[in-house]
């Protein structure tokens, strides 16, 4: 039988201004070469914060003996129907975890806070980008499942979406469309990478396989 990993319990709490670069440098560790050679999402995480989509309420970070182990981040985003009707959601990401603390449930705890926070805060669904082995075990599904497709209207495994509330996402078949702070500048996080340290970049790595997998499942959807 597979041990489980070593779960350990941290302190959540609200991310303030003095965390920012210490959340951007382990946003970056958490990032880099996981998904492509290098990363954007500390750039994106420090662009963010600025954005009008982005809810600070939902801004947390773990610490285990005072140390910032890990965050979440949250954006405002938009469901389109297929009756062009806007419907509002939200969505989370970078969700970042220091890689030495990774497997401990510390990206769980996150997760897991923040869904009873956002449902306090009447947010009612919540869409991502991720792979379904991983979010399925806090009870995300395919958005197929609710008939919810790509911007570019196609079915596509790594979006998984979860209802808060029941039903919250019956029969409003459509469009997923993230907040444009997701569309970075690639030149613009090159540049802002230049202020870190500078590390070894691969593109053989298995989490690399594994995300280029997943994009490329897709499926054109029924709709307008």
């Amino acid at each position: 039988m597979k041990e489980l990993p070593n779960r350990i319990d941290p302190i959540l709490r609200r991310e303030q201004p003095k965390d920012y670069r210490i959340v951007e440098d382990l946003t970056r560790e958490a990032f880099w070469n996981h998904h492509v050679p290098g990363c954007d999402e500390h750039y994106l995480l420090h662009i963010m914060r600025s954005a009008d989509s982005f809810i600070k309420e939902l801004d947390m970070v773990a610490e285990v003996d005072g140390k910032i182990v890990g965050n979440i981040v949250y954006t405002k985003a938009t469901i389109i129907d297929d009756k062009d009707e806007p419907h509002e959601v939200i969505s989370f990401g970078p969700l970042s975890v220091l890689p030495e603390f990774q497997g401990m449930c510390i990206g769980g705890a996150l997760i897991e806070s923040t869904k009873i926070m956002a449902k306090e805060l009447g947010y009612k669904a919540i869409l991502i980008y991720g792979d379904p082995l991983y979010y399925g075990r806090f009870g995300f599904v395919a958005a197929e499942t609710f008939k919810i497709g790509t911007a570019d209207n196609m079915y596509a495994p790594p979006l998984q979406a979860l209802e808060l509330v029941p039903n919250a996402l019956l029969n409003i078949e459509g469009r997923f469309f993230e907040d444009a702070v997701y569309n970075v500048d690639d030149m613009a996080s090159k540049e802002f990478d230049r202020g870190f340290p500078q590390k070894e970049l691969r593109d053989d790595l298995p989490s690399q396989i594994r995300f280029r997998h997943l994009v490329s499942i897709r499926k054109p959807r029924k709709g307008t």
